[in-house]
């Protein structure tokens, strides 16, 4: 193997908060060959009982809402208070180029330099839950690395919020003003998801208008069915650049976690989010293993035609192939 460390030296590493060793151990996780997938998860095995002791916060917002300023304002706050973060970021949407993390790193330029904060890009995979796969595992051990809080932000629009919601304790949504008419084109579902929304760049002349948002909002959640946790999500206005409201939102999520820990919600929720993350790792791992067995291509390739001609429907052609393996 290219350069590869005995687990021990993995383990150990991490267990001491040794960066560049926790960098390859993510780095191990990335990767798709057997052999490192194989030891990603023996050293996952290792650390495994030093997890779980972060607040893990989701981060996500309508384009241009500035959630890397807001990032950087809120994990300065958070770091200047004692506390170690790492900052991972959710991107579904680029193949290739990796969207704009890389851009998300040079712009959070203090944050990237604070020796008590981590800032990890997760690259895009071929599908929404080989990221979460493996933004999930990179928490872990971020939090066995010793960071006692992990933001993961969304970078993609869509099915990304859903999959990083799956993942944390608290979900933030965060909102602009002045763009028109507030609630026009905001997703219902992902006003749903939020714990909490705070507007953003409430200063200047930005104020009333991120005022006025802030009761629309408000009367908007209220016409939601309530979640069941005893938690009704409040609307807090914020800005990056003066600092205004960035305490307030970290007291709301303190309160939030004290709340849900003594109701039970907080557990429960996470003993969900785990038999999510192993039934969508089951449906992937048996998804590969049928198209690896011999003669599938083949007989995909020839149903394939016949439903492309029309003499085929594909209900049937599903049920003719399960029947022939």
């Amino acid at each position: 193997m290219r350069n590869r460390l005995p687990p021990d030296q993995y383990i150990n590493g991490i267990l001491a908060g040794d960066r560049l060793v926790l960098s390859r151990a993510i780095t191990l996780i990335e990767s798709r060959l057997p052999n490192d997938q194989a030891l990603a998860q023996e050293v996952l095995n290792g650390v495994l009982t030093q997890t779980g002791h972060s607040i893990r916060v989701g981060i996500t917002g309508v384009p241009g809402v500035g959630k890397s300023t807001f990032i950087e304002a809120f994990g300065k706050y958070l770091t200047g208070q004692g506390h170690k973060l790492a900052v991972l970021a959710v991107d579904p949407t680029s193949q290739r180029s990796g969207g704009s993390l890389l851009g998300d790193k040079t712009r959070m330029e203090q944050l990237s330099v604070d020796p008590n904060a981590y800032i990890r890009p997760s690259p895009a995979g071929d599908s929404l839950g080989g990221v979460a796969h493996r933004t999930r595992e990179t928490m872990l051990l971020c939090e066995a690395a010793g960071f006692d809080v992990i933001l993961i932000e969304t970078v993609g629009v869509g099915q990304s919020e859903t999959l990083v919601h799956g993942m944390v304790d608290f979900f933030l949504l965060l909102m602009l003003a002045g763009a028109g008419d507030e609630l026009q084109g905001m997703k219902r579902g992902i006003m749903e998801l939020a714990d909490a929304l705070a507007i953003t760049k409430a200063d200047g002349d930005n104020r009333p208008a991120a005022d006025r948002a802030r009761v629309e909002y408000q009367n908007a959640l209220h016409l939601f069915p309530p979640t069941g946790t005893g938690w009704y999500p409040p609307v807090l206005t914020c800005s990056a650049t003066t600092g205004d409201g960035i305490t307030d939102i970290w007291q709301l999520i303190q309160n939030h976690q004290e709340q849900m820990t003594r109701n039970g919600h907080r557990d429960r929720r996470r003993q969900e989010q785990q038999l999510a993350w192993f039934r969508s790792h089951l449906r992937r791992r048996l998804e590969s293993r049928f198209f690896q067995q011999a003669g599938v291509s083949e007989q995909l390739k020839a149903m394939e035609e016949q439903i492309k001609d029309g003499t085929l429907l594909p209900v049937q052609a599903v049920e003719n192939l399960l029947r022939n393996i």
